[in-house]
């Protein structure tokens, strides 16, 4: 593939922070409608959220030279990008490491066929600057908040489970993170469990601190997941192929251009420019394309396993029967480290 000129994207209609829902709890979907234009008649219809991979593909100029177009349909979360994938309404979305758990669960027809290695440290447990919380084990019996099915949920799980407790050991308030940040700022609950750029936000105004983050406890993996239909179309197959080649060099020019890439974001999703630097240098920008794994698979089947023994989603489910590793090439293992920025 020769290399493509950058490219910013056009300003976009600027919508408050309080509405992003960029990671991946359960909401409603919007059709953006909008299509990119190729050569060909072949259309790819692609799941995405605000800010997501049609501004990353724009702002990196791979929407440059398509064979084929490309249909957007934007979402407010991971959880109905995948019913859309389910429904065949979609033929391949972005999302978190937890949606697809639960899509599974639910006997959907996903497919994971792509996968990236962040860091974990825009996932976060935030405690109001007042609070006496020194540690996650000092949340017996305190109020969490965090959006259900959310990869801020496993996160919950997971950090709770390190400290000695149970998630039965706390109030959990579920809530969305429009709902949530206004709970947390009120003071009406003692924890938030969430994703960046919630977590930038939050410190960027100095209105809370971490007590712990996703690292050590959670994957900090976020995937490609496509409809087994298109995968049996052996035209969108090869397009999907081609889609995901360019969001894979797309995330490699963010960790060349993070500060371009923050205005962009900024841009297109009403974040504060200096809340989207700090998210892109956290997490947004850290991430690895890597291949779909045996390592991953049973990474991901500890989520599994996780919220099946927490009776949140029905029996044991088999992750690995929900993936497809065609398009590792030679990508390297999930397990190589999430890049990492150096202060100039």
């Amino acid at each position: 593939m020769r290399p493509r000129r950058p490219r910013l994207a056009p300003a976009a209609l600027l919508l408050p922070l309080a509405l992003l829902l960029t990671a991946c709890a359960g909401s409603s979907a919007a059709d953006s409608g909008s299509d990119t234009d190729g050569k060909d008649s072949l259309t790819l219809a692609v799941g995405d959220q605000k800010g997501g991979s049609e501004a990353l593909l724009r702002a990196a100029g791979e929407l440059d030279d398509l064979d084929y177009k490309i249909k957007w349909s934007t979402f407010t979360s991971g959880p109905p990008l995948l019913e859309a994938v389910n429904a065949k309404a979609v033929d391949i979305g972005g999302v978190g490491n937890t949606p697809p758990v639960f899509a599974a669960g639910a006997g959907s027809k996903i497919t994971v066929v792509a996968a990236w290695h962040g860091a974990s440290d825009g996932d976060a447990l935030l405690v109001p600057n007042g609070s006496k919380l020194t540690g996650t084990e000092q949340l017996k019996g305190r109020s969490v908040a965090v959006a259900q099915g959310s990869s801020a949920h496993y996160q919950l799980v997971a950090s709770l489970r390190k400290a000695g407790l149970a998630l039965s050991d706390v109030h959990v308030k579920y809530l969305q993170p429009a709902d949530a940040l206004a709970a947390f700022t009120s003071g009406k609950v003692d924890a938030w469990a969430v994703w960046d750029p919630y977590t930038s936000q939050v410190l960027q105004a100095k209105r809370g601190r971490v007590l712990t983050t996703g690292q050590g406890v959670t994957n900090g993996l976020t995937f490609q997941v496509a409809a087994p239909g298109a995968l049996r179309d052996k035209p969108k197959a090869a397009a999907i192929d081609d889609y995901l080649d360019r969001l894979r060099r797309a995330q490699d020019w963010v960790h060349e251009h993070p500060e371009e890439w923050a205005k962009v974001w900024a841009k297109d999703t009403g974040l504060p420019y200096e809340v989207a630097l700090a998210s892109v240098k956290r997490s947004n920008g850290t991430r690895v394309p890597v291949a779909v794994d045996a390592p991953l698979i049973k990474s991901e089947q500890e989520i599994v396993d996780a919220f099946a023994d927490l009776k949140l989603i029905p029996g044991k489910v088999d992750f690995g029967a929900f993936v497809d590793t065609r398009y590792n090439g030679d990508l390297p293992p999930s397990s190589t480290a999430p890049r990492v920025y150096k202060e100039k």
